[in-house]
């Protein structure tokens, strides 16, 4: 889908051009309880009040996410004219315009139209700008085109026909409008590509795949890619992350991609993503009921390979490292068994108490080899904990992280993005009950606050930099008759890097 932006002047003849303007379909938003305005008024002279009596017959109402389309207006330039309800203007929100730009795109998708002028951007949102629900619109166009169908043995045909998209903005807004439509893109572009690699099998998607992904997207976008197989892996004493791996016959893969847009001498920020391509839980093992979505239980490695793919794509001028561990997580003769400790890259031992809390053993060496880098900041992110569920449900993201100013950072690029988290502590008490009589520590701390817990556990291996931790158990994929990934959190990591580059 092709996305471009263009001036309307509608101070002046603006409205009448658009009202002219020749398009398979005209998106026009109308506020509920207002008289008609803009270019909805333009479109009602020209069709002799057509509008307007509608209005009074109760078929165009403007409330939140309603939609009206008309075809072949007597005296109107457009094939189709779709009229999106955008609520009541004094309440008019970011998540109202969500709300309509996705009822825009599902009306519009269906219509079967091949170009659209979207005017939606025009419309005041509260505490945002045209740029903000450029960006935003893309993501519902993208959002609902989307399809996972590499895995049918037959190809299915494309659901939809449009495959240009005109924003239809102000000419003082037009500048800013073109950065949002690129970045949008590219937006839409990472989680694409997140989804992808979430939605693909166990099977198929590897630890191996995973690093050829890394490989790919270096090719793509001159990035820089060092892959890190078993005998490196072991050289470095990531005893933690062996340990994880023990079980399976698919080789840990620890990826590293380095994205270079800042100067030499900035100090990068560093995205860890847990990558367990499989979780069988182990020697611990999960219940067979649902384990088939333990093959998301890779979408933070997903999200950071996503996220990457974002930021290159857009030329940010920053310094990004992506640093992935990925491994199965099987049962077998090998594999780590319960009781069992574990040294660590750090040199601090670790008593796995529970096979099944294998993300933090995995990402507690790559948060040691981040450091090498000397980072401005590290966040982590991870599908780590079903506590995080009951916590937090599937809205937010767990935030969790010792620095107010990084989480202030990210919980504000969440809200901007509508990619949301919400901030749980990661305080010195919580810390008790990770005590082993065995090892330094042990991998988990009971039921209470696991998510807590697990942070903490963490938190032992970032003391010498700025850290955030995401939890994205309960945001990273849906279950049900919508089981998929959800590209989550592509749309927070890469407006939390928008808004770094721009301080």
């Amino acid at each position: 889908m092709d996305f471009s932006t263009k001036a309307f002047d509608s101070t002046k003849a603006g409205q009448a051009g658009l009202a002219n303007a020749k398009t398979e379909c005209l998106v026009v938003g109308v506020f509920e309880q207002q008289p008609l305005a803009g270019l909805a008024k333009a479109l009602d002279v020209v069709s002799k009040g057509l509008l307007a009596r509608m209005v009074k017959r109760g078929e165009l109402d403007g409330k939140l996410g309603s939609t009206l389309m008309l075809h072949e207006v007597a005296g109107w330039s457009q094939a189709r004219v779709l009229f999106v309800g955008l609520g009541r203007e004094d309440q008019f929100s970011p998540k109202g315009f969500n709300e309509a730009a996705r009822a825009a795109a599902r009306a519009v998708l269906a219509s079967r139209a091949s170009d659209a002028i979207w005017t939606l951007p025009q419309a005041a949102v509260a505490k945002r700008d045209t740029a903000w629900a450029v960006c935003a619109s893309i993501l519902a166009l993208r959002e609902a085109t989307y399809r996972f169908t590499q895995m049918k043995s037959k190809a299915e045909p494309a659901n939809t026909a449009l495959r240009k998209v005109l924003f239809a903005v102000a000419p003082e807004d037009l500048k800013a409008a073109k950065v949002a439509a690129r970045h949008g893109e590219a937006i839409a572009n990472g989680m694409a590509l997140t989804k992808d690699l979430g939605n693909l099998p166990g099977n198929v998607c590897t630890p191996t795949y995973l690093a050829d992904t890394a490989r790919k997207l270096a090719r793509e976008f001159k990035l820089k890619a060092d892959i890190l197989g078993p005998k490196q892996i072991e050289a470095l004493k990531m005893g933690s992350f062996l340990s994880v791996a023990r079980g399976s016959v698919q080789p840990p893969q620890f990826i590293v991609l380095k994205y270079e847009g800042g100067a030499a001498k900035q100090a990068p920020i560093v995205l860890v993503g847990k990558g367990v391509t499989f979780d069988s839980g182990g020697i611990s093992i999960k219940p067979g009921e649902g384990m088939d979505e333990m093959k998301y239980d890779m979408c933070g490695a997903a999200s950071v390979l996503g996220t990457m793919r974002a930021v290159a794509e857009m030329g940010l001028k920053l310094n990004v490292i992506a640093i992935v561990p990925a491994t199965e997580n099987m049962p077998g003769g090998r594999a780590t068994k319960p009781g069992d400790v574990v040294t660590s890259m750090s040199g601090q031992t670790i008593e796995v108490l529970n096979t099944d809390a294998e993300g933090r053993l995995i990402l507690c060496d790559a948060l040691t080899y981040a450091e090498r880098f000397k980072p401005a900041a590290v966040i982590d992110v991870a599908t780590l904990t079903g506590a995080c569920i009951i916590a937090l449900g599937h809205v937010n993201t767990g935030l969790f992280s010792k620095s107010d100013a990084l989480a202030d950072e990210l919980l504000a690029a969440g809200r901007t993005a509508g990619d949301t988290a919400w901030r749980l502590p990661v305080e010195e008490e919580y810390q008790e009950q990770l005590k082993s009589n065995f090892a330094d520590m042990a991998n988990i701390g009971g039921r209470p606050a696991g998510s807590v817990t697990a942070a903490c556990f963490l938190s032992r291996f970032t003391e010498k930099y700025e850290w955030a931790h995401l939890d994205i158990a309960g945001t990273a994929w849906k279950s049900g008759a919508a089981k998929g990934a959800t590209g989550r959190p592509v749309p927070l990591l890469t407006q939390f890097l928008i808004d770094r580059e721009a301080r």
